[in-house]
C-alpha cells in the first residue's frame, strides 16, 4: 500500500519576520565583507582608491615578514588549540571526580577566562621580565637560571602561548565539565561489574562519548588562535624582531604604517585562512558524528 504523501507544514512566520535580521547581517557582515574584498584589490587611502588587481597578494607573499607572520599564526592556533584540548579535558574529568573542594576548584580555573586579556598580558610581562620577574628570580633561588621568556626570538611565542593556555584552558575545562556531566552514569558502572580499569573507561567511554564537547573546543580555540592579537600585542608587539608576529599583528603594523591596500589584503587572507581550515575541519566532524 502506497504510503499518503504528508504535505509540506507550512512555516507559523511570514518571511518578512526574517527581514530585520537579514538587514542587520548585510549591513554590519555582508557589506563590509565585499567592501574588503574590492579595497584589498587597490591601492587606497582614506580618501582615494587605484586598482590595482592582485599585486597587494604578490606584495603580501614575497615579503618575509609578513609569510612568517602567516606561518606563526599557524602554529600559535595548532598550539593553542591541542594544549587547551588535551588540559581542558584532563582538568574537566578531574573536577568532575570525588575530591575535596571540587566546587572552588572549578573556580580558580574558570577565573582568568573572566580577567581582562590586555590585563593578564601586562600582568605576565611583568612577571617574564628576565631579570626582575618573579619567574625568573625563582628559579634562581633554586640555581636555575631563567630564560629571556619574552627576549628570545625561540622562545616568545611559545611563552605567549602558554600564557593564552593559562587564560583559555577554562572556558575548555567548562565545556568539557558539560559534556562529560551528559555521559550516562549506567555506562561506568557496567564497566567496573566487567573489570574495567579507570584508563580503560577513559579511552573506551569518555573520549567517544565527550567527541561533541571536543569539536566545540578545538573548534572555538582554532578560531581564536587564528585571529589572536590582542594577548600578543601587549606582551611583546610581535617582538623581538618579527618572531611572534600573527597575521592580526602584521595587519596592524600595516595600518598604522600607511599601507592600507596591503593590511586588507591581509585581512581577506586571515578570512581565507580560517574559512579553509576550519570549513573541512568542520564537515569531516560533522560525518564522524553521524557515522558513530
Amino acid at each position: 500500500m502506497v504510503e499518503a504523501i504528508r504535505p509540506k507544514r507550512k512555516s507559523p512566520y511570514p518571511l518578512w519576520f526574517f527581514l530585520p535580521a537579514a538587514v542587520i547581517y548585510g549591513v554590519f557582515f555582508l557589506l563590509p565583507t565585499a567592501t574588503s574584498f574590492w579595497y584589498s584589490l587597490t591601492r587606497w587611502d582614506l580618501t582615494t582608491a587605484e586598482f590595482i588587481g592582485l599585486e597587494n597578494f604578490r606584495q603580501f607573499f614575497s615579503e618575509p615578514f609578513l609569510v612568517q607572520g602567516l606561518i606563526n599564526t599557524l602554529i600559535y592556533a595548532a598550539m593553542t588549540s591541542g594544549l587547551k584540548t588535551v588540559f581542558g579535558l584532563l582538568l574537566a574529568v578531574l573536577l568532575t571526580s570525588n575530591i575535596m573542594a571540587r566546587s572552588f576548584l572549578r573556580t580558580v580555573v574558570f577565573f582568568p577566562v573572566l580577567v581582562s586579556t590586555i590585563g593578564v598580558g601586562i600582568t605576565f610581562t611583568v612577571m617574564m621580565h628576565p631579570t626582575r620577574g618573579i619567574i625568573n628570580v625563582a628559579l634562581d633561588a633554586i640555581g636555575i637560571d631563567g630564560p629571556g621568556w619574552l627576549t628570545d626570538p625561540a622562545l616568545a611565542l611559545v611563552s605567549v602561548a602558554l600564557v593564552d593556555l593559562w587564560k583559555g584552558v577554562g572556558l575548555a575545562t567548562l565545556i568539557f565539565i558539560a559534556g562529560l556531566a551528559a555521559i550516562n552514569p549506567d555506562y561506568y558502572e557496567a564497566s567496573r561489574i566487567d573489570g574495567a580499569t579507570r584508563l580503560q573507561q577513559f579511552r573506551r567511554i569518555t573520549l567517544p562519548l565527550v567527541q561533541p564537547a571536543t569539536i566545540t573546543v578545538v573548534t572555538l580555540s582554532l578560531i581564536g588562535g587564528l585571529r589572536s592579537f590582542d594577548l600578543i600585542w601587549a606582551m611583546t608587539r610581535g617582538g623581538p624582531g618579527f618572531s611572534s608576529d600573527v597575521l592580526a599583528s602584521v595587519i596592524y603594523k600595516q595600518y598604522q604604517a600607511g599601507f592600507y591596500g596591503l593590511s586588507t589584503a591581509g585581512n581577506v587572507i586571515l578570512f581565507a585562512l580560517i574559512a579553509a581550515i576550519l570549513v573541512p575541519l568542520t564537515r569531516m566532524f560533522h560525518r564522524r558524528e553521524i557515522d558513530q
